[in-house]
């Protein structure tokens, strides 16, 4: 299975290159509190930061935008490119937005990068002030959207490294329609009943490595979505949360697929669900193939692995129906810990479109200190090694 992964490994060793260069070559440096910012987290600073922003953009050799230390009021603002050099966008301080939950509006993000190439965002703390918002979400009331704190568009080359999300509204890191990320030391938090909170989220997206991060969230830590490829994570610590999930796929008909996806070296810990693969029961043309989950722990988690192609929140728009999504080549491997459900290995899949090709290899999950159950409907594989609970394959 580790021979269909060429892509993503070998993109890791250029990409360790990339970041080294990148980071020693940033040159003139733009401090926020030089075009007018206030770290008093009172003061409106969206316009100095945007000011900073223009300066560094259109600077002819590498730059930096500099954030010191303090609190910076920042409304939803957008980073638009293409600019004409790297840059370096350097947080030491702590971006925070407008307590009023109506604050942002309707807005896409709270910061967005849009169509920006060789930008690196180091270190600095976001809070996003969740708390109302998700009151007013839970109250049944008529709410805004919901911003993600952070959300990169059509953006290339792409380093976020070292950087505290806490308390998004909605998701904490968006990757959308980009190319060459890395994603690396990066913090998430919010509380466990906080809705839609999800850590980092990656659609349409190529060639991207979330390493050495620790998330703790009201939803998925990591959600996949349709037309990811080659994606690499590793040495992750997620919980509480609702696990790592491609998917939800396949509300569409005409959906791109998710293929070349790795999840190995990490450790759940109380989160809801484990390594989940999750599709709606509607008719697509979506897929999910050749994924590897490796080396994994799973401590009191509630659903260590589980596949759901029948997927229907509130049941409407799919009774009756079956998912389209072709689920095939997934491996996991080397899987251990315990489970806080007596299932704790679910293969529930298509009627239609069963899922082929699922290897079990070293397995070893108890529930209460025995070994726990498993099930599986409309699914085809393949077994080795040691296997706790017995495959249902």
């Amino acid at each position: 299975m580790a021979n269909k992964f060429p892509s993503v490994f070998h993109f890791c060793t250029v990409f360790v290159f990339f970041v080294s260069f990148f980071r020693a070559s940033s040159a003139g440096s733009y401090n926020v509190i030089s075009f007018g910012a206030k770290s008093d987290g009172r003061t409106d600073s969206t316009v100095a930061f945007l000011k900073a922003w223009a300066s560094a953009c259109n600077s002819a050799a590498a730059s930096s935008l500099y954030v010191p230390k303090g609190n910076f009021l920042l409304k939803a603002i957008v980073f638009k490119g293409p600019c004409r050099n790297q840059i370096t966008f350097q947080i030491d301080g702590t971006l925070v937005a407008l307590p009023d939950y109506r604050g942002l509006g309707n807005s896409a993000s709270w910061i967005l990068f849009s169509k920006v190439n060789k930008v690196s965002v180091l270190g600095g703390t976001l809070d996003a002030k969740g708390a109302a918002y998700w009151a007013c979400k839970r109250s049944g009331k008529n709410c805004p959207v919901g911003a993600p704190s952070m959300t990169f568009n059509w953006a290339n080359n792409i380093v976020i490294s070292g950087l505290t999300s806490i308390n998004s509204r909605q998701t904490h890191i968006v990757i959308n329609g980009c190319r060459k990320v890395l994603v690396e030391n990066v913090k998430v938090i919010a509380p466990d009943q906080s809705p839609n909170t999800d850590g980092i989220h990656v659609q349409s997206a190529t060639d991207v490595t979330i390493a050495g991060s620790t998330m703790q969230t009201g939803d998925d830590c990591i959600s996949i979505g349709a037309g990811t490829y080659n994606l690499l994570m590793t040495n992750l610590k997620c919980g509480p949360g609702h696990g790592v999930s491609i998917g939800s796929l396949g509300k569409e008909f005409n959906e791109d697929g998710v293929q070349n996806i790795t999840l190995k070296n990490t450790i759940f810990t109380g989160s809801d669900n484990g390594i989940r693969i999750k599709t709606w029961a509607r008719p697509s043309k979506g897929f999910v193939r050749n994924i590897l989950f490796d080396n994994i722990i799973m401590n009191n988690v509630e659903n260590p692995i589980l596949i759901d192609q029948n997927y229907c929140p509130d049941n409407k728009g799919c009774p009756m129906q079956n998912s389209g999504v072709k689920i095939s080549r997934v491996t996991y491997r080397n899987i251990r810990g315990t489970s806080a459900t007596r299932e704790a290995v679910t293969f529930d899949c298509s009627s239609t479109n069963p899922c082929t090709e699922i290897k079990l290899q070293d397995i070893k999950l108890l529930y209460n200190k025995k070994p726990a159950a498993s099930s599986c409907r409309n699914v085809g594989g393949s077994t080795s090694g040691i296997l706790v609970p017995e495959s249902c394959l």
